[in-house]
């Protein structure tokens, strides 16, 4: 699955062909470059190495270092792997926007907001246990009863309980680019996708 590496820039509304308001997400995806070229003769699969990102050298691995030499780029902040590129790419070569058209689908990959430790009402929709009735002060956030008592004498394993919220890689299906802004590599894309602003995204085809 060909793809990009971008960033979220945030979120915007624009009007559709139908004058409609639409909520969408401004991307800036790329410019990439090709850091690696693998191959199935010599290193068993077929894939693509992008680069995204601008990075001090000084805060680069040396091992890192070491593959931005032979693409003949600068350090770079994220590497990622596609696979399903139709056309041959070679190392240093740059990839942009235009690999993507309007009103073309795409799935992006993102990490979600990290929400820290949180009960069981905003982590699951629990509705808390009712009403303030019968003495009941201050239940209204709890989770309620958790498992039977002696029989089996425990609280079973994957059972909806407060913990640590968000944080996790998310990919949404089936987002229709907009618009796309070639002269400054950005995508317009329908709907919300994961992650804060300036987090790092992955947009396939």
């Amino acid at each position: 699955m060909s793809g990009l590496i971008g960033k979220k820039v945030g979120m915007t509304s624009i009007y559709d062909k139908n004058g409609k308001n639409v909520a969408c997400t401004i991307i800036e995806a790329g410019p990439c470059v090709v850091t690696q070229v693998k191959t199935t003769e010599k290193d068993g699969y077929t894939a693509v190495q992008l680069a995204f990102g601008d990075r001090k050298e000084k805060n680069t691995p040396a091992a890192q270092i070491g593959i931005f030499k032979k693409a003949n780029t600068t350090p770079k902040r994220k590497l990622v792997e596609f696979k399903g590129f139709l056309q041959t790419l070679e190392l240093g070569q740059t990839i942009s926007v235009d690999l993507f058209a309007e009103g073309e689908f795409v799935d992006v990959v993102g990490t979600s907001k990290g929400k820290g430790f949180q009960g069981v009402v905003k982590r699951h929709g629990f509705s808390g246990v009712g009403m303030q009735t019968h003495g009941q002060h201050n239940r209204l956030r709890a989770p309620g009863s958790l498992g039977a008592s002696s029989d089996p004498s425990r609280v079973f394993k994957g059972m909806r309980m407060a913990g640590r919220t968000g944080g996790d890689r998310v990919k949404k299906t089936n987002l229709e680019i907009l618009k796309i802004v070639k002269d400054q590599n950005l995508l317009v894309i329908k709907g919300s996708i994961p992650g804060s602003k300036g987090s790092i995204v992955f947009i396939e085809k």
